[in-house]
């Protein structure tokens, strides 16, 4: 096999070494990932496959550069040469041995982080969630991976998404953006009660006063796939106050394959379908972090979060620029500050008995 003759740390950091300065090498979601973590907020301890190691992988499976050029001259219009070429290249790509030096630093990593302890394997592109362009879900994420050789195999899938056919045209289509490269993000696996998304400002409305919650039972992919229509709550940054609460019934979950082969589609049990996925505590904990997440970043954001089964804990997976309504002008808040702390109780009241206070 291959060695690149590069240190380690160029090849392998870890989540709390790496910032949202470090996207060259971590890609968006490990530079995220890194700095909400450096930040204190919660997030499962990981570890991110830099794009040092993909392009060492990269020249070990086309050394020539032959299948790089061959895709570069396919014209976008040309969709079946462009998808022969977008696999070739991914052919090669898991099909090539992993660089000696690059094999070595992902498995001392992986034993660091537990060893033989099930984790997510998700790529990490260089242009991922950046607030001009992003393209979540055009490259691979695998779930509860486990085995040193089980990750370097998903590691190596992840590389070979970069060139999935819709990242590669979707690529295309950004003319000013830079060649794409691809990290790697390797994180402890959570196991969770209830998964899913939430946004700090109203995706329907664009309203910045709120946190809009949406989640459902098991992992969050259900959502992301459109299986279930989910719970949602609005709380106000202002007051705390869940101005929103909608429970839905949920037929359908993922979770965690019991072989621990990745994941399977299960029905909910009967007398959680109609229940609330969250207590009003786990709400208030979600809007709290929420508002500590787009005050660190400065814009409005997409989240994704997790509580997880047994301990309870409120874990963030992730956190993007809201490309909705971010350069929206919005409209105005359900609510407002106020003069004094009880003038908020008054409002209340006067929405409920028709008072008005002065």
């Amino acid at each position: 096999m291959e060695t690149t003759a590069l240190p380690a740390a160029d090849l392998v950091r870890s989540l709390g070494e790496v910032g949202i300065a470090d996207r060259p090498a971590a890609g968006g979601k490990g530079a995220s990932l890194g700095e909400l973590r450096r930040a204190g907020l919660p997030v499962p301890d990981g570890f991110v496959v830099t794009t040092r190691a993909f392009e060492c992988a990269l020249r070990n499976a086309d050394p020539s550069r032959s299948a790089g050029h061959n895709l570069a001259s396919r014209q976008e219009a040309d969709t079946a040469g462009l998808a022969r070429a977008a696999a070739a290249i991914r052919t090669r790509i898991t099909a090539a041995p992993i660089p000696a030096d690059v094999e070595a630093a992902v498995r001392a990593a992986y034993q660091a982080l537990g060893g033989d302890e099930p984790v997510a394997v998700r790529s990490s592109a260089t242009g991922e969630d950046a607030s001009d362009a992003s393209f979540a879900g055009l490259q691979d994420t695998y779930l509860w991976v486990s085995g040193e050789q089980q990750v370097l195999e998903h590691v190596r899938r992840c590389w070979a998404s970069l060139y999935n056919l819709e990242a590669v045209s979707y690529r295309r289509r950004q003319t000013a953006a830079p060649p794409a490269s691809m990290a790697v993000v390797v994180q402890r696996m959570v196991d969770p009660r209830c998964a899913g998304v939430m946004f700090t400002c109203s995706p329907t409305s664009g309203d910045r006063s709120v946190v809009a919650i949406e989640g459902s039972w098991g992992l969050g992919s259900v959502l992301v796939g459109g299986e279930v229509t989910p719970d949602s709550f609005v709380v106000s940054k202002v007051t705390g106050e869940i101005v929103r609460h909608t429970v839905s019934v949920k037929q359908r979950l993922h979770r965690q394959d019991p072989a621990r082969a990745g994941t399977i589609t299960a029905d909910v049990p009967a007398h959680l379908r109609a229940k609330a996925c969250l207590t009003d505590d786990e709400i208030r904990s979600l809007a709290v972090l929420a508002t500590q997440v787009e005050r660190h970043y400065g814009a409005p954001q997409d989240i994704e979060w997790a509580v997880e089964e047994g301990s309870g804990a409120v874990l963030l997976l992730q956190s993007r620029s809201e490309t909705v309504w971010a350069a929206r002008r919005t409209v105005a808040p359900l609510a407002v500050p106020k003069a004094r702390p009880a003038d908020h109780v008054f409002e209340q009241l006067s929405r409920v008995r028709g008072v008005t206070w002065s």
